[in-house]
């Protein structure tokens, strides 16, 4: 639709005078607020100055009160001063406090994170360990809240070591007593709450324990360590895990063994020898990406105690690596924790236990490269296959040289697909041809792609091993960083990604080639498409699993081309099909049912052609 001379001038005009309108509301609105804000001043005036440092120390003698008043008995704890006790052995460093006694800040030795910084599972304000005891006068204290004494440390006869803290109440007849033990080269601190006076302290002879442990980021890959981030549990004698994802909450009403909070290489946990009557479990991830928060978890724990005047709880605290080796040594299930299958392909975590990680932990003892271990590896793994290999090959040989009649038979018949099915399946019956011979083979090769996908993702051994240009084998490889993110790719260029994917479309430029029928559109491109998404599904993975995939296709490759040029003979194959055609077949039920139901399909579709004449 056009528009005339005065239909433009209107609407100038009506812009121009929107154009003012805003302009005088925005000056009368300057004006409102600076009006508003001489009265607020002129209020603020009036009011009497509020000293922030009054209002800090209010605040924190209104909670030194309420911690008098709950203490009860144990008040004369808080009069102390808050100490630090350091406890280390070969493989970590745990600082304790005697404010809960409990521990503070517990660093690796050997390990570093993405930075080279000494990797620490606790050193926030908000782990925690505590619970409620009985503090006299209907009052209950969190002994998070109390200062207990702490003892000397005491080198057993077996070079553990025992740190021990005490708190008393007024009378001296009850006692609260934390006691932690440390052996050499062990990551699990036995820790037992020690009671005098239990049937006085807790009620119900239970207390509920607060466990709460902070997540914070170890590796380069802030989205992937989230993604591989689990809680994890046993109850009712039954491994379970929770990804992290954004958060969530869950009951056990049965007794648990332990709950655990494993990152993608480390884990924290808290453990009842005893087993938790009940607990409720809580995580939460920071929605701010630029935290370096993975997650927090809170766990409220039942404990019941044992009847009697002095009781025992008797705990232990991992915080270490999740390494299956040194997890399986402690028999309570922990080594379910480290994710080498899961899901429906949870089978394959029995291949990698019992099979891969064992031949690989014998070639990491021998061999110093760990790029070269997983070469080696690989090279294992295909000469075990190539039986299989082959034999896929063999069959996909038959169905070639079978193809001239194949191809006769489709002109025979034309667009009678149900005809042709038949006639072709009698003559791979007349030439002993299974149509299976090919597929089978692969997917018996299935678990085991499955089981290396998940173990070099899931392997601590990888970490901070570097091959080539890899700076770190359990992290990708990037040979440049992009200044921006490409959606289903990333914001960075794996050139083991790219090797794994040039490979595999060699693979696939190389199968099509001797394909026996590559009419069909789908078919042609099909395998073209699983390469290129390669790029994107394996650009973040840990370039341990692209540099797999890469030697993995071109044995594949090599093997393929030999198998095929130089094994197989095909004039050997055309002579066993004519005297497979001179015996007798043999049919099993089930192909019997197949044949009697085309056949009877073939009468159907033989009626329809009458009637339709």
């Amino acid at each position: 639709m056009g528009m005339d001379r005065n239909t433009v001038i209107g609407f100038v005009l009506i812009g121009i005078l929107l154009m003012g309108m805003f302009y005088f509301n925005s000056q009368e609105n300057q004006a409102y607020l600076v009006q508003q804000k001489r009265v607020a001043d002129s209020i603020a005036k009036l009011r009497p100055k509020v000293d922030p440092v009054k209002v800090l120390k209010d605040s924190l003698t209104a909670d030194t009160m309420r911690k008098l008043q709950s203490a009860g008995g144990f008040q004369g704890s808080l009069n102390q001063t808050e100490q630090l006790t350091v406890v280390e052995n070969e493989v970590m460093k745990v600082t304790f406090t005697n404010k809960g006694a409990q521990p503070r800040r517990v660093e690796l030795k050997k390990y570093k994170t993405y930075e080279g910084k000494p990797v620490i599972l606790q050193n926030s304000v908000f782990n925690k360990i505590s619970y409620s005891i009985n503090s006299g006068n209907q009052q209950t204290a969190a002994t998070s809240d109390l200062l207990f004494t702490s003892a000397p440390i005491i080198t057993n006869a077996d070079n553990s070591q025992t740190v021990s803290f005490s708190v008393k109440d007024s009378s001296g007849k009850q006692e609260v007593k934390h006691v932690f033990i440390m052996r050499p080269n062990e990551y699990m601190i036995d820790f037992s709450i020690n009671l005098e006076g239990a049937d006085q302290l807790t009620t119900q002879q239970s207390i509920n324990l607060l466990w709460q442990t902070q997540t914070e980021r170890i590796e380069k890959d802030l989205t992937y360590e989230k993604e591989q981030t689990h809680i994890a549990q046993v109850s009712d004698g039954k491994f379970d895990f929770e990804m992290l994802g954004s958060g969530n909450t869950q009951k056990h009403d049965k007794p648990l063994d332990w709950v655990a909070v494993k990152q993608q290489f480390f884990i924290s946990s808290l453990v009842n020898k005893n087993k938790f009557s009940s607990a409720e479990v809580k995580w939460m991830a920071p929605s701010d990406t630029g935290l370096s928060i993975i997650g927090q978890t809170t766990a409220n724990f039942r404990v019941n105690v044992p009847s009697g005047r002095t009781a025992q709880i008797p705990l232990q605290i991992y915080y270490g690596p999740s390494d299956y080796n040194i997890l399986k040594a402690y028999g309570n299930q922990l080594e379910n924790i480290v994710p080498y299958g899961s899901g429906v392909f949870a089978f394959v975590k029995y291949i990698n236990r019992h099979f891969l990680l064992p031949v690989f932990d014998l070639l990491r003892k021998n061999v110093a490269s760990m790029g070269i271990v997983i070469l080696l590896l690989t090279l294992f793994i295909r000469l075990l296959t190539s039986p299989i290999l082959y034999k896929s090959y063999v069959s996909g040989a038959k169905m070639k040289a079978l193809k001239p009649e194949i191809d006769k038979l489709k002109d025979k018949h034309g667009e009678d697909k149900q005809a042709f099915s038949m006639d072709q399946m009698k003559l791979w019956k007349s030439a002993g041809v299974s149509p299976l011979g090919g597929c089978l083979p692969a997917l018996l090769q299935i678990p085991i792609f499955m089981s290396l996908y998940y173990f070099f993702q899931s392997n601590i051994s990888l970490r901070g091993e570097n091959f080539l240009w890899a700076k770190d084998l359990a992290a990708y490889d990037s040979i440049y960083n992009m200044p921006f993110s490409i959606p289903f790719y990333g914001d960075h260029i794996s050139l083991f990604t790219i090797t794994a994917t040039l490979t595999s479309l060699l693979i696939s430029i190389y199968s099509m080639s001797s394909m026996q029928d590559n009419s069909n559109p789908v078919m042609k491109y099909m395998p073209y498409i699983f390469p290129v998404m390669l790029l994107g599904v394996f650009n973040n993975l840990p370039s341990a699993l692209t540099w797999y995939y890469t030697i993995s296709n071109t044995i594949t490759l090599i093997l393929q081309i030999i198998i095929q040029q130089y094994i197989i003979d095909h004039d050997k194959i055309l002579a066993q099909i004519e005297i497979n055609r001179k015996k007798p077949v043999k049919q099993s039920k089930l192909q019997e049912k197949i044949q009697a139901m085309q056949e009877a399909n073939q009468k159907v579709q033989d009626l329809k052609n009458k009637t339709k004449k």
